[in-house]
């Protein structure tokens, strides 16, 4: 009796929605594929990234690495003499004469960043006839795994992906509940220049991304140009492992007929060595990168290779826990339970979930040093994407890292920080060619190249966003923060340090004093924001911007504090 009432009450609270199987704290489900990119679901190993659309008939995973950009090493003597203009751009400042100092503005300009470039799409183009039942797609977070299951005709097919931090490969278990059931074909595409070479059980590509790859925002003939003697190089090989059936090519495709379970392994690498190298006179040498992390990864099971990618994985993302309470809410795919929140129910695990998504995303897409999280993270089907998926430092680079710290994901934080060390050598030719002062500056824009002037393609950038000079002043910060949570004082020594004083340095010789005697910066902007004068004039160049002063302040009070953590410095030259 006492079995039978147990059993009835878990039946009423499954058709109630009650709190036990509410929906998961780390789990995205959805019962149908992705029709678009941002319905993917994302993997990542902080350096290959695969966006995973869970087809039933095509499944269409875009692939991408950290460090494929168009261009090569940016040269930041672009604009020698720029700073011959300050003068007369802070006198007309001065004058309050607004107009004046934007339209002198553009000359000081730079070039645009470069794009972050996207690798191709791999296609597994499944021999499937009947309608699909039971469709099944999810992302767990809380393993960074990746699951699609459904049925046909009573067969039921399952795959099973992640990307490996461990073993630098991208895994896909596919599976049948029918022997010899499972049929399908690995094509692989790319907006690259590229060539496809099958062999044996292995499909290998080799191509190059381009020279030059303007914004989308920008209107101009060719904006996207190639050179097959420059760019960064890139390599992509998909190999199938499989316990029955055969494994043959096309001029273009890997096929399996005929199997029941198979592992696809998936391995890229580029010719990237480091912001300041050439990366086709003085690159890595990408096939042998690619084919050596296949050649390591290919022998191991699957089960050896899941273990090795949690246990690297969750020994980050199992640090933090959060219990908000009970919750009611009813267990529902996510795109229906992001409505209904929208709507005000209840939600308190999806709270959760949001919360270490964000987490999960950046252990997925920062793990590469010098090469931070871009605007996408690492996932980008475009080759004009919005707003190049640059290094946009006017805020959005530094808010990818505002969880790094304080949810304990301090190593995560290491490819930002690396990245301000690049930056700040390129940043400090800038701030002498563009300022005619000491110390480094970086400004709205950057790329892997780390450049660092301001962009606006040589005056035809509106200042409004175009001349924004803070960038440096921002980033620097993030050094204290790393150095305040981990209390690492040979960090700040002897790599935090040097780079804050000379972000200070700028500040210090940025400064001029109004007619107050008040030291304020000028030229000045609100990033992305418009004024308007008691005229009517509606501008973006000005002086002495709150935004500009707090920065300021911050970088100074870090820089002095750094200093008498160590014990150097009295006083800047």
């Amino acid at each position: 009796m006492r079995k039978y009432i147990i059993f009835l009450t878990l039946c009423l609270m499954l058709l109630s929605g009650s709190s036990v199987f509410s929906q998961s704290t780390n789990i995205l489900w959805y019962n149908q594929p992705a029709q678009y990119f941002e319905e993917s679901l994302v993997l990542g190993n902080g350096k290959m990234g695969a966006s995973v659309f869970g087809g039933v008939n095509s499944d269409k995973i875009y692939l991408n690495d950290a460090t494929l950009w168009s261009g090569e090493p940016v040269n930041p003597n672009m604009n020698s003499e720029a700073y011959k203009n300050l003068p007369a751009i802070r006198e007309a400042l001065k004058n309050e004469d607004y107009k004046l100092a934007e339209s002198l503005s553009h000359k000081l300009q730079g070039k645009y960043s470069e794009s972050y470039a996207p690798l191709g799409t791999l296609y597994l183009n499944f021999k499937n006839i009947g309608t699909p039942q039971k469709y099944y797609r999810e992302l767990n977070i809380s393993d960074a795994v990746s699951r699609v299951e459904y049925e046909i005709d009573g067969v039921k097919f399952a795959r099973e992906y992640f990307v490996s931090y461990p073993d630098k490969v991208m895994v896909i278990k596919l599976t049948s509940s029918k022997k010899g059931a499972l049929n399908f074909g690995i094509k692989f595409e790319s907006l690259l220049k590229y060539k496809v070479s099958p062999s044996g059980n292995k499909l290998a590509v080799k191509g190059y991304a381009p020279i030059q790859a303007k914004p989308s925002y920008v209107d101009i003939p060719n904006p996207v140009v190639f050179d097959e003697n420059k760019g960064t190089r890139f390599s992509t090989i998909a190999k199938i492992k499989s316990i029955d059936g055969t494994v043959a090519t096309t001029d273009s495709t890997l096929t399996l007929s005929n199997g029941t379970e198979a592992i696809v392994f998936v391995s890229i690498a580029t010719s990237f060595n480091g912001f300041d190298k050439n990366p086709a006179t003085n690159g890595l040498n990408d096939v042998q990168i690619a084919n050596e992390q296949l050649d390591k990864a290919y022998p191991l099971s699957f089960k050896k290779l899941k273990e090795a990618h949690l246990s690297d994985y969750q020994k980050y993302f199992n640090r933090v826990s959060i219990n908000l309470g009970k919750t009611d809410a009813k267990n529902l795919p996510t795109n229906e339970r992001l409505k209904q929140y929208a709507e005000g129910k209840e939600d308190k695990n999806l709270e959760i979930l949001y919360f270490q998504y964000g987490r999960y995303l950046l252990i997925s897409s920062s793990r590469t040093m010098g090469v931070p999280a871009n605007l996408q993270g690492i996932w980008n089907p475009y080759i004009r994407p919005p707003w190049s998926s640059n290094y946009t430092i006017n805020i959005n680079a530094e808010e990818n890292y505002w969880l790094a710290e304080n949810t304990n994901l301090s190593e995560m934080h290491l490819p930002l920080l690396s990245y301000i060390k690049n930056v700040s050598e390129t940043g400090k030719v800038t701030a002498k060619t563009f300022f005619g002062i000491n110390g480094w500056v970086a400004c709205h824009n950057s790329d892997i190249w780390a450049m660092s002037n301001p962009v606006g393609d040589f005056g035809s950038g509106d200042p409004l966003w175009a001349n924004w000079y803070m960038g440096g002043t921002w980033l620097s910060t993030h050094l204290w923060e790393h150095y305040m949570f981990t209390k690492d004082k040979n960090y700040l020594k002897d790599k935090a340090y040097d780079i804050m004083r000379g972000a200070a340095q700028f500040c210090l010789e940025w400064l001029i004093e109004d007619k107050d005697g008040k030291l304020i910066t000028s030229p000045s902007s609100s990033p992305e924001n418009k004024f308007i004068t008691s005229t009517g004039y509606h501008g973006g160049t000005l002086y002495g911007g709150t935004a500009d002063l707090a920065m300021i302040r911050a970088c100074l009070q870090q820089a002095v504090e750094a200093s008498k953590v160590l014990n150097v410095d009295g006083a800047l030259p």
